[in-house]
C-alpha cells in the first residue's frame, strides 16, 4: 500500500534551530500516514537522545533521509573520506532501525563536488548497501542534481552495476534537469517496474539548471505539471503491470 508522508524537513528547520521536540506537537496536525525524518550533521553529538526522543513519541517513521553530508564526503573523494562516509552512514542506519524506519533515502553524491568523481560513488554503494541490509533497511539513491552529467545517466549506470538496486525519484529534482518528461517515456519503463521505491513530490519553478531558484514549492506553485505526470505514472504502472 502506497503512503502519503510530510517530510520533517518541513517542520525541523534552522529558523527553529533544529528543534526536533516541536514533532511531538505539530505532527498530530498534519494529515499523513506517517514521517520522512531528515537528519542533519549537526547531530551526530546527540543522535541517540534524539532517537530515543523520537521513539517516545508515538509517531510513524517508514523512512530515513541519510544526512546529506555523507554523500558529500563521497564525493569529495579525499584520503580517508570513503571510510568517514561508511562510518556517519552506519550511525544512520542505527538511529533509522531505532525509530522503526524501513527505507533509507540517500544522495549518493552531493555538495560542490557533486557527480565529479562519480566512479567512487557508484563503487561505494556497495558497502553502504551492505550495511544498511545488516539493520534490515533499504537502500534508495535519490535523484539528486549533477553539476557534471544528469541524474538519469547515473541511474542507469547503477542499475547496471546493482541490478537490484532501488532508487527515490524527486520530480523537483527531475525537471531542473529537464528530465521529468524523459524519465516518464517509454524508455525508462524499467524505473517504473519496480526500481523506483519512494517519490517526493514538491514543485519547481525555474528552467534548465537554474540554481538560484532550486527550491522546494508546494505543488502548483511551479512548472509541473501534475494532472500529466499522474496520468504518465498510471499508465507506466498499467504497463508494467500487464
Amino acid at each position: 500500500m502506497n503512503q502519503l508522508l510530510c517530510s520533517t524537513g518541513a517542520i525541523i528547520t534552522r529558523k527553529n534551530n533544529r528543534n526536533h521536540h516541536l514533532l511531538a506537537d505539530i505532527a498530530p496536525k498534519i494529515h499523513c500516514d506517517g514521517f520522512e525524518f531528515m537528519m542533519y550533521q549537526s547531530w551526530y553529538d546527540t543522535w541517540e537522545q534524539i532517537a530515543s526522543d523520537l521513539a517516545g513519541m508515538s509517531l510513524s517513521f517508514p523512512v530515513f533521509h541519510v544526512e546529506k553530508c555523507v554523500g558529500q564526503g563521497l564525493s569529495r573523494n579525499e584520503e580517508g573520506d570513503n571510510e568517514q562516509a561508511q562510518k556517519l552512514f552506519e550511525i544512520n542506519c542505527i538511529m533509522a532501525q531505532r525509530i522503526g524506519a524501513q527505507k533509507l533515502v540517500m544522495h549518493l553524491w552531493d555538495g560542490i563536488p557533486s557527480d565529479s568523481n562519480i566512479e567512487n560513488n557508484i563503487e561505494q554503494y556497495a558497502y553502504l548497501n551492505e550495511i544498511a541490509q545488516n539493520y534490515g533497511l533499504l537502500l534508495t539513491i535519490e535523484n539528486v542534481v549533477c553539476n557534471q552529467e544528469n541524474p538519469l545517466l547515473h541511474f542507469e549506470e547503477l542499475k547496471q552495476k546493482y541490478p537490484d538496486i532501488a532508487f527515490t525519484f524527486d520530480v523537483k529534482f527531475a525537471q531542473f534537469h529537464d528530465q521529468l518528461d524523459l524519465a516518464l517515456s517509454d524508455g525508462y519503463r524499467w524505473l517504473w517496474a519496480g526500481a523506483v521505491r519512494h517519490l517526493h513530490i514538491s514543485d519547481y519553478a525555474g528552467g534548465y539548471k537554474e540554481w538560484d531558484r532550486l527550491k522546494s514549492l508546494h505543488p502548483g506553485e511551479g512548472r509541473i505539471n501534475y494532472d500529466k505526470l499522474n496520468g504518465s505514472l498510471d499508465y507506466l504502472r498499467g504497463l508494467t503491470e500487464a
